[in-house]
């Protein structure tokens, strides 16, 4: 005798399908209401204030970065591959609508060498963070782009304070 009713297969799928309807439905409509609601005026104008926002943080993060290799020459094989992809980020996000960026000065380095480390990893985690918050405010690109580049950060700050022990 054949299965009657609903299966579990049968349910995780229309389950499933409801939920993308619904969060598609939810993201089209955050998407109409910020258009019609004038809060993004230009959305190229926003987009590239946004770039310039977190290509700026990402900028400071790399000044971090030499002035740590540069108080602590020991490091810098430890940390050189890390700062190269801290520069290719701020390349990325600042995009071809950025030309240039305000300097920012880094904060000063720990004298110690662990503490250096330690100070980069919470730099990083602070600018993942930023990134990832930055998510909700980005264009379906740019947000593919901080997703990585945050997750990039997040793997760049564990692997600074995995070092340091």
């Amino acid at each position: 005798m054949g299965r009657t009713g609903t299966t579990r297969r049968r349910a995780l799928m229309v389950t499933g399908a409801a939920a993308a309807a619904v969060l598609t439905g939810c993201s089209t409509e955050e998407q109409e209401r910020r258009r019609t609601s004038g809060s993004v005026a230009d959305p190229a104008r926003a987009e590239a204030a946004l770039r310039r926002r977190l290509a700026t943080a990402s900028g400071a993060l790399l000044d971090q970065y030499d002035a740590v290799i540069a108080q602590h020459p020991a490091l810098s094989g430890q940390l050189t591959a890390l700062r190269a992809a801290v520069a290719e980020h701020v390349t990325a996000l600042a995009g071809p609508a950025v030309t240039a960026l305000p300097a920012v000065a880094p904060p000063a380095v720990p004298a110690d060498a662990g503490a250096a480390l330690k100070a980069l990893a919470t730099a990083e985690r602070r600018i993942s963070d930023a990134h990832s918050a930055s998510l909700v405010d980005a264009e379906p690109e740019l947000a593919r782009l901080l997703a990585s580049v945050a997750a990039a950060g997040a793997g760049h700050a564990y692997l600074l304070t995995k070092r340091d022990s």
